[in-house]
């Protein structure tokens, strides 16, 4: 397999266009691949003779998608320096935490975010405008002789990413050549794509989601990249203007171009290939349908140390079965926990026999370790095993259900409760675009109750007394997991990826920030206005 580095480089006499944008005046504007590579060449040129070569090699970048943003990327690849993503919804002193802690050397920033870096210590880090390290149109006449820092190996760290941090600070992932390639030439193969297709990115690309699931199969593929601010009410107009083939996201993007208004002519675009993690299984349903559009969610994580397939055949709810070595354990005996069992409902009966973490026994499967954080890496790494911090369970065929992270865990009147399956359950409510569940103290001091934080699609209304019809008539939802408190909420908070903050919801508790709040008092099965 070609390191990053190699197959860029590859790339600088091929044919077709590598990118595909709007221009500032509104029209659209294309770069040759050899235009690409000559600007990523220059770029990488003049970061690495300004790097000091007594220190890491470590390059910041605090940008919006853009073409200049590719740029950065490729540079980075072909200088074989280290480009470290920085998160642009970070302000103040967790900005400068992340880059002081990762080391780096210089900041490239976009005009859009040089505000941000107003004020912020950072010692010994230089700022550069990103825009004056890309020549505009390097032509023929732009040298093209570039010394790398290194003639990378796969081993080699391509990028520093940030976890999400939905459940504590964020920590930099060291992404490496081989996890990025690897991502990118199998989802190329899988789905046939080829240097026809245009890609969509409109996930960030400090993220590893837009860098290994967009920007590494389009570079495997020889197509087209298109770089875009994601948006839902211009997302048609997107697919159609830039002639979209393939788009990745995380999180909730399905879930809020869906709670647009539907089009009579929704299905015809160009689009044939929806791939991402994290989507509900109806969003997955109604998004298809809706697009014309086949969709896969798998699971993943910027660590990428477990990995789990899904097929055609993977039963709803499930994120289908892992690769050799994945398992699910118990966190503190460290031994795999009991198999699923259901009830005729489908309900969960064994809970906590079945409910414990996704590990991978084999090792740390593609994660490479997070920098600088020694501690972090031996909370993953524990007993040989990688510790994803997922909570899942497994059923007797072998199906994996994920159960949210390890700190989705209630204690509801004794006994323990998992966030996702209740998610899960009350995503069937037609009238909810968006759902949270998590805990929050019980008002007796002693464990959890459960909270539902509730978006409703534009346009809908639910009542307390809809509601608890709606759950009295799932027949596998236990009546320990009825949310004692509901939120309909105008908006959830979200990291930068369109992941749900718990952690945010968590703290506010009541506190609904003027959104509106129900109550279930004890034993009884109807909501009041709080």
């Amino acid at each position: 397999m070609e390191t990053l580095q190699s197959l860029i480089t590859s790339r600088a006499d091929a044919p077709g266009v590598a990118v595909r944008f709007r221009s500032p005046g509104g029209g659209l504007a294309e770069w040759s691949w050899p235009d690409y590579v000559d600007r990523a060449r220059d770029h990488a040129r003049t970061v690495v003779d300004a790097l000091d070569g007594g220190r890491p090699p470590h390059v910041g970048i605090l940008s919006d998608n853009s073409p200049d943003m590719l740029v950065a990327l490729a540079g980075a690849a072909l200088g074989g320096y280290v480009l470290v993503g920085l998160n642009t919804t970070r302000r103040g002193a967790g900005l400068a935490h992340d880059a002081v802690r990762s080391d780096v050397q210089m900041i490239l920033v976009d005009d859009a975010n040089r505000s941000l870096l107003r004020g912020v210590d950072l010692p010994g880090v230089t700022m550069r405008p990103l825009s004056e390290t890309i020549t505009e149109d390097p032509g023929p006449a732009v040298s093209r002789d570039l010394v790398p820092v290194r003639t990378v190996t796969l081993d080699d760290p391509f990028m520093m990413i940030f976890t999400s941090g939905t459940s504590g600070d964020p920590k930099a992932v060291l992404v490496s050549h081989l996890n990025v390639a690897n991502a990118g030439d199998n989802l190329a193969r899988r789905f046939g794509l080829t240097a026809d297709d245009v890609f969509y990115l409109s996930m960030p690309m400090f993220h590893s989601n837009s860098v290994v699931a967009g920007f590494s199969p389009a570079l495997h593929a020889g197509g087209t990249m298109a770089p875009a601010r994601f948006s839902a009410s211009r997302f048609v107009d997107d697919l159609r203007t830039l002639g979209i083939t393939y788009l990745n996201y995380v999180g909730k993007p399905l879930a809020y171009v869906l709670a647009t208004p539907e089009g009579p002519d929704d299905a015809d675009t160009p689009l044939r290939i929806t791939f991402g993690n994290e989507a509900s299984d109806r969003d997955i349903a109604e998004f298809g349908r809706r697009f014309g559009t086949y969709v896969l969610d798998a699971f993943g994580s910027t660590e990428n140390g477990v990995i789990i397939e899904r097929t055609p055949e993977t039963p709803a709810g499930s994120i289908g079965r892992g690769l050799p070595g994945v398992a699910v354990y118990h966190a503190e005996s460290r031994t795999e926990c009991a198999v699923a069992r259901f009830d005729e409902t489908g309900a969960l009966v064994n809970a906590d026999d079945a409910v414990g973490e996704l590990v991978n026994t084999s090792g740390p499967g593609f994660f490479s370790g997070y920098y600088n954080d020694p501690a972090a890496d031996a909370e993953r790494m524990r007993g040989g095993m990688f510790w994803s911090g997922d909570l899942a369970y497994v059923d007797a065929d072998g199906w994996i259900y994920l159960a949210g992270r390890t700190s989705d865990w209630m204690r509801v009147d004794g006994e323990n409760l998992a966030a996702a399956p209740v998610e899960r359950i009350l995503t069937r409510l037609e009238a909810v675009s968006q759902v949270a569940v998590y805990g929050v103290p019980d008002r007796d001091g002693v464990g959890d109750q459960a909270m539902a934080a509730l978006v409703l699609r534009d346009g809908a209304t639910l009542t307390p007394g809809e509601f608890s019809a709606f759950l009295a008539a799932q027949d596998d939802l236990s009546p320990k997991a009825w949310p004692r408190y509901v939120r309909l909420a105008g908006r959830l908070p979200t990291t930068a990826t369109n992941k749900i903050l718990k952690r945010t919801l968590v703290a506010q508790a009541l506190q609904a920030d003027g959104d509106v709040l129900w109550h279930r008092p004890d034993r009884r099965r109807e909501y009041t206005v709080w």
